[in-house]
Formats: structure tokens, sequence, C-alpha cells
């Protein structure tokens, strides 16, 4: 065979086998085992299926893809959002993963993935609203209070993309959990709740017409794992990240929680 019959069958196999020639290059952690903490409330991206009781979503899928990849166990372990970062950065757990927006004051206390999601802020309203329909109208109206978990990035997009920048203001009702503030904007406590694109797109589509975004997109955001500073697990997850890119698993993944998800009523 000549060398161009050689380089013609090189390439042809590239194009036949990219994801297994893609798997073969990523690292192999061994079978360590990786202790990752979540939240289990941010809908769809990890949170508990009401069915099986048992905590499901879109990170949780990519998690698993991710340790068959490169080789390692995981082990769940849950804790508030506001004590997490803290919590990582102190080594009390190897990974966070909670849909974080990746920020540069966040990276003075913990390394972050590269980005496995990019989204865009939106505002989520009960589908009779018809007081406003973008920020300027909402903040006009002092009546209309907006539903918030604090520490997040929704939480500071309403303070400072929507209203006047205090953090205090009396105007933002506070929540634990991000579905919380859903609750409380059914229930109609609340007139507004700010989310990402893909989180927002699955409420609305499992509300039964209940609930609409409405508006452009506030702000856009990439989320990324967290870990403690120097951690040598990020290399390895960022390899991880960008294979099951590049294979179309997180396209799949995606599918299956924002697009095909039904959740048991």
């Amino acid at each position: 065979m000549n060398r161009m019959k050689l380089l013609l069958a090189g390439l042809l196999a590239l194009v036949l086998f990219p994801a297994a020639a893609l798997a073969q290059a990523l690292p192999d952690l061994g079978g360590k085992t990786v202790v990752v903490v979540t939240e289990n409330a941010y809908f769809p991206l990890q949170f508990v299926d009401p069915a099986s009781g048992k905590p499901v979503g879109w990170e949780y899928d990519a998690m698993e893809e991710l340790s068959k990849r490169l080789n390692f166990k995981v082990e769940y372990q849950n804790t508030s959002w506001d004590a997490m970062i803290q919590a990582v950065s102190d080594k009390q757990y190897d990974m966070g993963m909670t849909g974080i927006t990746i920020k540069d004051d966040r990276k003075e206390k913990v390394d972050f993935s590269d980005p496995y999601m990019r989204s865009e802020i939106f505002m989520l309203v009960r589908d009779d609203e018809s007081r406003f329909a973008e920020p300027k109208a909402f903040a006009a109206d002092e009546k209309l209070l907006v539903g918030a978990q604090a520490g997040t990035s929704p939480f500071y997009v309403a303070v400072y993309n929507v209203l006047d920048g205090n953090e205090q203001n009396p105007r933002v009702k506070l929540f634990e959990t991000f579905a919380a503030s859903v609750a409380a904007l059914q229930a109609g406590d609340v007139d507004l709740v700010l989310t990402d694109s893909a989180g927002g797109k699955a409420l609305v589509a499992t509300s039964g017409g209940k609930l609409k975004l409405v508006g452009d997109p506030l702000q856009a955001e990439d989320f990324g794992y967290i870990f403690a500073k120097g951690s040598d697990l990020v290399a390895p997850i960022n390899a991880g990240i960008a294979a099951l890119k590049a294979d179309g698993t997180f396209d799949k993944i995606t599918q299956k929680w924002f697009v095909d998800y039904k959740p048991a009523k």
C-alpha cells in the first residue's frame, strides 16, 4: 500500500470511528471514587423524581456518562446551594454540580471545568400575565414581586438587571430553592421568576398552560462543575466534557430532560 493509500485509509478511519478514537484518548481514573455534591433542587438539571423518589436529571445522566468514559465511581452527597462553593473549596467534596454559573468572583474560591451547558436568563410568568413583558415595565410597577434563591445568578439578574441594584430590595422575595420560587409564582405570591432558557422551556412545557416565558434574554451564562483549587480532576473532566459534546451525547441528554421528559402527576 503506497503512502497516499495509507493516508486515505487513516482519514477514513477517523471519519468512520471518531467516537472510538476520542474514547481511546480519554484519561483513565482507575476506578477511583469521586464525591460529587449537589442540591437536587434545579429542575431539570437535578431534582427528586416525584414518582420514584430518586434523584434524577440532566446532570446525573451527564455524570454517569463521564464516569463511564473516564473510569471513576461516583458517590453523591447533598448540601444547600449557599454552602456548596465554600464546602468544595474546603475539600469536603471532590466536585460540585448544580447548574453553577462560571464567574470570576467564584474562581477565587474554586476551579471550574469547561462549560458543559450555555443558558440564557428569561422572565418566567403566569400564563395570564399582561402587566409587563420586559424588565422596565416590571420595575416601574412597585406592586410587582420577583421570587429568587439568594446567591444565584437569577437573584443577581433580578437585583441588577431588573430592579435598582439594591440587594435588600423588598420586592425580591427569597426562597430556599428554585422550585419553591416557581411554586410561589404559580400560587400568585410573586409575579416573576427568572430562569435559564432550558429549564424555563421545560417548566412551561410541563405546566399545563399555566406558565410562559416573556421578553428577550436578560443574560447569557455558562454552567460548569466546581472543584477545590488545584484539583487534578479538572483536566480529565474537561476531556470528558469535550468528548460528550463531540459525539452528541450531551445533545441526547438535553433532548431527554428538556424536551421529552414529562413528570408524573
